[in-house]
């Protein structure tokens, strides 16, 4: 499939394509399918956490589901590098930095998967860790530690990341079963 697909809802998608994809067809249908990542830079009057949410090299281009997985992982550098020097915040910054950059590597050794049976399970543990993350994001906010406001953007994203990622696995199953 070379065609990029833009409008379609991505079940709707699955739906009208899924008998004639394999699985590492089904993960190229999701890396065909562009993400447009809308940014805007969130600052307290410090200044500290603009850099999380600002664009990498965006320039208002579609992305596709590979990079936006990085432009996330990115983001969780940041936040991380940003984060108040207490023994609290490290130690969940740790976990949230652990977490939150592998989803795009689950994502990638799905991509090399030998069975859709393998693909199913690589995204299925890139889901965990994205859930992981939000957990963690939620901590930073509720603690205190980071404003809830300075975290809703990545909060969002990380949201529609797991949706994303979990079309593809119902797809995929439904693919296998069907």
């Amino acid at each position: 499939m070379k065609a990029k697909i833009t409008r379609f809802s991505w079940g709707l998608f699955c739906l009208l394509h899924l008998a004639l994809l394999t699985g590492s067809e089904v993960l190229r249908a999701c890396e065909q399918r562009c993400w447009r990542i809308e940014f805007s830079l969130v600052n307290d009057q410090s200044g500290r956490f603009a850099a999380m949410n600002a664009p990498v090299a965006d320039n208002g281009t579609e992305r596709d589901l590979r990079k936006r997985l990085k432009v996330f992982a990115l983001r969780i550098i940041r936040l991380y590098t940003h984060l108040p020097r207490r023994e609290e915040a490290r130690v969940i910054g740790k976990q949230i930095l652990r977490s939150g950059t592998s989803v795009g590597a689950h994502h990638r050794e799905a991509s090399r998967a030998r069975s859709t049976a393998e693909f199913i399970s690589k995204l299925e543990v890139g889901l965990q860790e994205l859930e992981e993350t939000s957990y963690w994001l939620e901590l930073l906010a509720e603690s205190g530690i980071v404003s809830a406001d300075l975290l809703h953007q990545l909060q969002g994203e990380a949201n529609e990341l797991n949706r994303i990622l979990t079309s593809c696995v119902v797809s995929a199953k439904k693919h296998r079963n069907g």
